[in-house]
């Protein structure tokens, strides 16, 4: 059974930063992509950043220059980097690992993240 348990979220003022972390059950080598995912209230679930075993790493325009997605393998764990911050972003953030950012088998519970203005 594959677990994925994030922490790091809070709330924060506009401009302030934050850094998430998605720890996983075993080696995070045996999935092919894992990505952080937001959806805030009334919208649909979307990508923010993704990161795929290779280490070749994608974002989302909304988080494109501000948002930064690593791993450390050895902790079998991927982190995300978040500053200046937006009351936009607010959401719940999700780990998800799987097979391409469209087929993911496995998501973590979710970590709130509030950005007050």
């Amino acid at each position: 059974q594959v677990q994925l348990v994030e922490s790091g979220g809070g709330l924060v003022q506009a401009g302030g930063s934050l850094r998430l972390e998605c720890a996983a059950s075993g080696n995070i080598f045996r999935f092919n992509v894992m990505g952080w995912y937001r959806q805030a209230p009334g919208k649909q679930r979307e990508l923010v950043a993704s990161i795929t075993k290779s280490g070749s790493t994608g974002y989302a325009d909304a988080a494109k220059g501000r948002f930064t997605i690593s791993r450390d393998i050895g902790k079998n764990r991927i982190s995300l980097q978040m500053s200046s911050l937006k009351p936009d972003d607010t959401a719940v953030y999700s780990c998800g690992a799987g097979w391409n950012t469209l087929s993911i088998d496995y998501w973590g519970r979710g970590t709130q993240v509030t950005v007050s203005s």
